[in-house]
């Protein structure tokens, strides 16, 4: 029996174990922009599991037989295809889902519709990439929405809603980053540190954003790198550098890394300006964003950056000519000396994220920015302030015949900072039913050491211009002045300071619906803690508490209307930029900016010539408490480094987008904003950065007859700001306005490889995507000015304002390759 017995065992285990045997299919689930799908619902008979916010998926199966599996979402068409894998065989299958057309009679609360209930805009990476301007990517195309500005295509700068450059926060993969220190002009910047060829998705909120947004005043853009699910190389070129990515993922799809290059040279766009230079600016980066899969549960990421930075520039000399008709005028400069600049960045992030379970996530981010800045130069301007022949047939029309003005500037610095900011993060994220809560704790250590030595000698008619407002009062050249010669200005400091900040927030989120109306709830509050010490300063410390709730409702409605309702307080704890005044000196005390924000907000949605369309409008408010006081030349702010101001800010945003042309996506702005300041009680002036009106316009096309010609337009209108005075002058007496700011880039692309159209032979063969540009910045040739040259008469004594003018029309080349 007991032989018999055996042999009975033994069968039942083999029959047992070919019946148990397995295999595994693994991958990531996208869209048609190839964007991954988080949440969509994997079901093989019995068996079954959901993309995680990678869009990535693993599901063990049966081995050795044909297996239906089922890809569903709710917002996508379903995906079913049969597989039969050996015992053991791993596959790796990445299907594509396209958007269901169906309608539904309830409403999803999908990633879109949840960033529109959260206020925020949604911009696709493939309309950043191919959108034509001086300084091409994510910027470039905020400069295209309602309430954001920035009067110089030089730079990658942008304001918010009245607010200034400062007041912007930039996140990637859940990573602040910063920006340089020393910057003071457009040209100076080099690269954004957004790289356009490694983004995946982009999201913009003007205001009444979340607690879960840091302490800034203003903004939150917030980009998500790629996460590749092939191998892949894209390159960019033109006759302002270039940029190669390149993207793999391993066989086991554990591993992914994404890296990308790019190398910048300005000198196509300031050698159209009208000072001529020998201009030799280098600007490169390397970035990298790499994940490891240990498991289904823990995912370790790390985001690297290096940038590199180096601008020489030595101008020659330089002719502007104003004035009317009747009477022109021209600045003549010759120059001597030069400037060098050196930026050098380096960052590291690592993040590691824990899915403990479907509703609950944990994430622990690591990073730290290193930056050192080197800015010399000594550079002297002679000038002559002249009238122009204007007598047609003259040999020397347009010379400079007649001289009203002479005069002399002497610019020097030796600028050195160097800068260490480390963070250490915790986030929580859990679902409970229809609840949502999201937590964070973040500590950071800012070690800042600064040296800062600037002068300015100026000589106009003969004789030194002293210091404004000093004492004895300078009334050259009416009465001469026989005392000491002193710079014009003079700055020199030398500051060691850290900054420690601990900051929290805690915030809830709701879907539920009233009556018959889906709405949507959220509330939560940031506090910040942040302790100023260093050398001959006394060591402070200071908190806020920042409250915020959001409110949507959807009503039941046969238009597809959404409105939206945010308020809070919102804090700037001061960071060193703002501690430093104008002498260069650290003030500890220096309190944290207080805005309280008031937005409601409302998205139509529609259909016209039967093609979707929505109309976004907002309305804010914003009242500024322990405001600090600045002036902006260029890009450069110069803080007072006190609170001794109040401010607000009201204005009305409304953008248009939809598909104008059939299968392309395109927008037009609109934004009214008022913006005034009341410095020590003396009256209410216009901000810095009252932007009044603003119009631009994104715009697609293409040939109707040849499909793959395209064309893109970005058009940019903006009211005049405040900034026509001298850096130095008293802002109750200057309110002199810029002229308005008017551009139009035009790009023209020629496809000739892309999803649509491939080839198994030729030499086109090896292309993804191939595509030839042709771009023109400043169509019409407009003359915009960013500030303006200050020159006193000799005869008549008065200072005239010489605009400093931007770039011209310039012609580009583009190519862009993807293998």
């Amino acid at each position: 029996m007991k032989p018999k017995f055996f042999f009975f065992v033994l069968l039942s285990f083999i029959a047992f174990k070919s019946f148990s045997q397995t295999s595994i299919i693994r991958g990531i689930i996208l869209n048609e922009n190839k964007q991954p799908i988080e949440g969509v619902n994997i079901k093989a008979g019995d068996l079954g599991t959901q993309t995680n916010e990678n869009g990535f998926y693993l599901l063990e199966i049966a081995s050795n037989t044909d297996i239906t599996i089922e890809f569903t979402h709710l917002s996508f068409k379903k995906v079913s295809s049969v597989f039969n894998l050996k015992n053991g065989e791993e596959l790796e299958f990445n299907p594509v889902l396209k958007t269901s057309v169906e309608q539904i009679s309830t409403v999803t609360i999908n990633t879109t519709r949840r960033k529109e209930v959260e206020g925020i805009i949604n911009i696709q990476p493939e309309v950043i990439r191919k959108i034509p301007g001086a300084n091409a990517g994510v910027e470039n195309l905020l400069m295209t929405l309602p309430g954001v500005s920035n009067n110089n295509e030089l730079s990658t700068q942008y304001s918010v809603r009245g607010g200034n450059f400062d007041e912007n926060l930039v996140y990637i993969n859940d990573i602040e980053v910063y920006r340089p220190f020393l910057i003071r002009s457009g040209q100076q910047e080099g690269l954004s540190f957004v790289n356009t060829n490694l983004v995946q998705n982009v999201d913009f909120s003007s205001g009444g954003f979340q607690a879960k947004y840091g302490d800034k005043l203003s903004s939150v853009l917030d980009i998500t790198y790629k996460t590749p699910y092939q191998f892949e190389v894209n390159t960019d070129l033109s006759l302002l550098g270039g940029s190669i990515s390149l993207e793999n993922i391993s066989k086991d799809s554990k591993f992914t890394s994404i890296v990308g290059v790019r190398y910048r040279d300005n000198s196509l766009l300031v050698n159209a300006k009208e000072t001529e230079t020998n201009f030799n600016p280098t600007f490169a980066d390397l970035q990298a964003f790499f994940t490891y899969k240990f498991t289904n549960k823990f995912h370790l990421s790390f985001l690297g950056n290096a940038s590199i930075n180096l601008y020489s520039y030595e101008p020659q000399t330089r002719q502007t000519n104003f004035g009317t008709l009747s009477d022109p005028i021209a600045l003549l400069v010759f120059y001597e000396g030069q400037e060098e600049d050196q930026y050098q960045t380096y960052f590291g992030a690592f993040k590691g994220t824990y899915f403990a379970n479907d509703d609950l996530t944990l994430k622990l981010i690591a990073s730290t920015y290193h930056t050192t800045e080197e800015e010399y130069f000594d550079i002297l301007a002679q000038y002559r302030l002249g009238e122009v022949n204007t007598n047609i047939g003259d040999e020397d029309i347009g010379e400079v015949e007649f001289s009203e003005g002479i005069g002399s500037q002497l610019n020097h610095g030796r600028n050195d900072l160097d800068a260490l900011i480390t963070n250490i993060e915790h986030k929580g994220d859990i679902k409970l039913d229809d609840n949502r809560i999201e937590w964070s704790v973040k500590y950071t250590n800012e070690d800042i050491r600064d040296r800062l030595v600037e002068w300015e000698v100026i000589d106009s008619a003969g004789f030194s211009i002293r210091p404004p407002r000093t004492i004895p009062t300078n009334e050259q050249p009416y009465i001469p002045y026989s005392g000491p010669l002193e710079p014009f200005q003079n700055v020199r400091a030398t500051n060691f300071t850290q900054i420690n900040r601990i900051q929290a927030y805690t915030q809830w989120s709701k879907r539920s619906t009233l009556g018959n109306s889906d709405v949507w709830y959220n509330a939560g509050v940031r506090v910040h803690n942040w302790s100023v010490k260093g050398e001959s300063i006394a060591s402070t410390n200071q908190i806020v508490f920042s409250p915020r709730a959001q409110f949507a409702i959807k009503p039941s409605w046969k238009r597809d209307m959404l409105f939206r309702a945010a308020a809070g307080i919102y804090y700037q704890p001061p960071f060193y930029r703002e501690l430093r005044d104008a002498t260069g000196t650290v003030q500890p005390n220096v309190k944290a900016q207080k805005s309280f924000h008031l937005v409601l907000g409302n998205d139509y949605s529609f259909k016209m010539w039967d093609r979707p369309f929505k109309l976004t409008s907002e309305v804010y408010y914003k009242n500024l408490t322990n405001v600090n006081p600045y002036t902006i030349e260029n890009v450069r702010i110069r803080y007072r480094a006190n609170n001794s101001a109040k401010a607000y800010a009201y204005g009305l945003d409304m953008r248009l987008n939809g598909e104008f042309v059939p299968g392309t996506e395109s927008w037009f702005s609109f934004g009214y904003l008022k913006t005034e300041e009341n410095i020590e009680n003396r009256g209410y002036i216009s901000r810095p950065t009252d932007q009044r009106l603003k119009f631009a316009a994104l715009f697609q096309d293409y040939v109707p007859k040849m499909p793959n010609l395209k064309m893109y337009l970005n058009l940019v209108y903006n009211t005049g700001v405040p900034g026509g005075s001298p850096s130095y002058a008293d802002p109750y007496i200057y309110q002199t306005r810029l002229p308005d700011y008017k551009r139009a880039d035009l790009g023209l692309q020629l496809v000739l490889v892309d999803d649509k159209k491939q080839f198994n032979r030729g030499w086109k063969k090896p292309f993804k995507e191939l595509s030839l540009g042709f771009e023109i910045f400043n169509i019409f040739d407009v003359q915009n000015s960013i500030t303006n040259t200050w020159v006193r008469d000799v005869y008549s004594k008065r200072l005239f304002a010489i605009p400093n003018y931007l770039t011209p029309r310039v012609f580009n080349v583009r190519t862009n390759m993807k293998f």
